[in-house]
This record gives C-alpha cells, structure tokens and sequence, in this order.
C-alpha cells in the first residue's frame, strides 16, 4: 500500500503542470457554463468553430483567452506569437522523444493555445495579410511534423510507428486539400478531424499515456499507438471527405460554365414573306429563304 502511494504521488508530482493546466480548464468551463445557464453569457465576438468543437465550446475558449489576447494585443505582433508557437511545437516534439511525456502535454497544449491567438492578434491590430496567413499555415504544418517526429522516434521500434506514419500523411492531406480547394476558389472547412482536434487528441493521450510511464512503459506505449492511430483514421477521412466535397463541387461548377456558355437560341419574328430568322449568339443572323 505504501509503494502504491508513493507511486502515485510520485506521478502526481511528475504530472503537476499539466494537471494543473487540466484543473483550471476544467474550472473555467464549469464557471462558463454557469454563466450562460443563468442568462449572463459572456460576449464573445470573431469566434470560429468547425464540427467536433462547436459554436459553444469554441465561444468558451474565445472567453477563456480573453485576458491573454488583451495582455499582448498592441505589444506582441501576430508573427511572434505564431514563431513562439512553432518552437514550442518543436519542444514538444524534443520532449516526447525524450520520453519526458508530462513535458510534451502541456508544451503541445500551450502550442495550440499561440496558434489561437496570432489569428485573432492580427485581425484584432488590422494586421492581417497574405503574408502572415502563409507564415501562419506553414508553420503550423512544420510544427505538426516536428511533434510527429518526436512521436515516431518513441514508438520507432513497434509497429505503431505506422500508426505514427498515417497521422502525418493524413493531417498533411487535411491541410493541403483545403489548400488546394481554396486556390480553386472553394471555402471547405469540413471535417472532424481539424489541427484543433488533432492537439487536444494527441495531448489527451500524452496525459494518459504519462499517468502509467513510469513504471508500465508497455501500456503507455501501447496508448500513445492507438493514439496516433485514431489519429491517423480520423484525419485520413476527413481528407478524404474533403477531398470529395471539393470534387463535386467542381464538376457542378465546371457543367454549369459548360451550360452558360451555350448561348439561347432565340426566334425573331420575321418579316412578311421571309422565313423567321434564328439567333445563335456568337453567330451572324442569317436569313433562310
């Protein structure tokens, strides 16, 4: 019993911060659900939410780092925050091949946190252009290989390393087909699977795979498998759900271009004597006797 004990204030101390990370979101959505139950919601404004999270959720966390875009608002440009944000993508992925899986939670956690603010930092300063939307994208893109890496070096000797494998081709597909579809000129923003829910997947399983590190390595790792697993699964559908939307979307443009460009074929009243006189637009007006 005392070894038990130990062992779990051991992985109490070890695990701290992110539990206290845990704990105080926890709280704050308990606080924030209270408020809106009693008809005082907090005002929120620019929230974006996809599928999984939802509008409420996402108003949540919008609410929740309120006081921290307020703090760096007019002081930190949008470019620092994302630039901070992908170093400590690169930490987490450091701390993960490390095995330091306590480190890699909260340090992915405050990543996905960054990658937040600097949008809403650049639409709140009036600094919002193309070049700081590419800055923004490509090093989301860098940091997410960065903490894949980190994972495939862990699990490099099992066979979850496809697993590992799968995650980064299908996050990467989510990315790059919305890329592509938008350079097409098709807003596509559908799927579970978005790097939001990637984060709080990846991080969650972290933290569990952490609680059993120390002294069961097998089953953390078998945890940290099965999360790049599901992983991998979610995401490989949502580029491919992406992927179709877009496909279709396209046809039906292309066959309504097809169809426009074929002009109507309108009939003239025709002189007295003469046969009517057909139209075809491109074409001269030709008379049949």
């Amino acid at each position: 019993m005392a070894v038990l004990t130990q062992t779990c204030v051991d992985r109490v101390y070890l695990l701290a911060p992110a539990l206290f990370l845990s704990a105080t979101f926890v709280f704050a959505f308990i606080v924030y659900c209270g408020l809106v139950a009693i008809g005082h919601p907090p005002k929120v404004s620019g929230v974006k939410h996809n599928q999984l999270l939802g509008k409420f959720f996402a108003s949540f966390l919008v609410w929740l780092l309120g006081p921290v875009e307020r703090l760096l608002a007019g002081r930190v440009s949008p470019n620092t925050v994302t630039a901070t944000s992908l170093a400590m993508c690169g930490l987490t992925g450091l701390a993960a091949a490390l095995g330091h899986l306590p480190g890699a939670v909260w340090l992915y956690v405050f990543a996905g946190i960054l990658d937040v603010l600097d949008g809403r930092l650049a639409r709140i300063g009036g600094t919002h252009n193309a070049a700081g939307a590419l800055f923004d994208s490509v090093s989301d893109r860098w940091g997410e290989l960065f903490v894949f890496a980190g994972y495939a070096w862990v699990l490099r000797d099992t066979p979850w390393l496809l697993a590992v494998m799968g995650a980064v081709g299908g996050s990467m597909m989510v990315s790059y087909t919305r890329a592509r579809a938008e350079g097409l000129g098709i807003e596509l923003a559908a799927g579970i699977m978005q790097r939001a829910e990637r984060i709080v997947l990846v991080a969650g399983g972290t933290l569990i795979a952490a609680w059993f590190g120390p002294d069961q390595p097998e089953i953390a790792v078998a945890i940290l498998g099965i999360t790049m697993l599901i992983t991998a699964l979610s995401s490989t559908a949502t580029a491919v759900h992406r992927w179709v939307v877009a496909y279709r979307t396209l046809v039906a443009r292309d066959r309504g271009t097809q169809e426009s460009a074929i002009a109507p074929i309108a009939l003239d009243r025709a002189p007295a004597g003469t046969a009517p006189v057909h139209r075809f637009s491109g074409v001269r007006p030709v008379e049949l006797h």
